[in-house]
């Protein structure tokens, strides 16, 4: 397996999708991932799709696991108070975290330094270290407090990657429009996808 980590931390905004697709091309790139999620967003999930993810994260690990062949320990699923999981210290932190999707509440919590479960403290680790943070909030309109919350991490040196699939490939399904912002948040990652040619390919 490559030495390569990834966080990938999934919370309550609509988009689940775009965080299966993303865990799959991790692990078909042969990236360790340290996997994170909410309570509301494994309801999120249960209502958007078709997995319904065990509750412990035990039994969690071993379901993607299966679920994405992934080899064995190549995801590692942590509960939201497991404060002695890596990604909870700047010592374990990997070289980069994707919170995807990003639910408001959570960019809020981030921005302010929270920490009150392990995806903002995780996040926080990425902030203080000075390691890749990409945030892929997904809502409808904006207000103000939104803004000023992206802005002010968008300072701190973290991506702010908004699921706004394009159109100029031609999307012919659900899927292809999914793979768009997937494969930018690869590119943020520097790894290599074959989802979306780069422009003027």
């Amino acid at each position: 397996m490559a030495e390569r980590r990834v966080t990938l931390a999934v919370t309550g905004a609509s988009g689940a999708q775009y965080a299966l697709r993303l865990l799959e091309c991790l692990v078909r790139a042969d990236v360790q991932v340290s996997f994170l999620i909410s309570q509301a967003a494994q309801l999120v999930m249960a209502t958007e799709t078709d997995v319904e993810l065990p509750a412990k994260p035990q039994a969690m690990e071993r379901f993607l696991t299966e679920r994405y062949q992934a080899q064995p320990g190549q995801i590692r699923v942590y509960g939201k108070q497991d404060w002695m999981a890596p990604v909870a210290s700047g010592s374990g932190a990997p070289s980069a975290m994707v919170v995807c999707p990003c639910s408001t509440g959570s960019l809020s919590a981030i921005a302010t330094g929270a920490s009150n479960n392990l995806i903002e403290r995780a996040a926080d680790v990425a902030l203080k270290e000075r390691r890749k943070l990409i945030l892929v909030p997904r809502e409808a309109p904006y207000s103000t407090v939104h803004l000023e919350n992206m802005l002010k991490l968008s300072q701190m040196g973290a991506v702010i990657l908004p699921a706004s699939p394009g159109f100029y490939h031609k999307p012919q399904s659900i899927d292809d429009m999914i793979d768009f912002v997937v494969a930018r948040i690869l590119n943020q990652l520097e790894l290599p996808q074959q989802l979306l040619p780069a422009w003027g390919e």
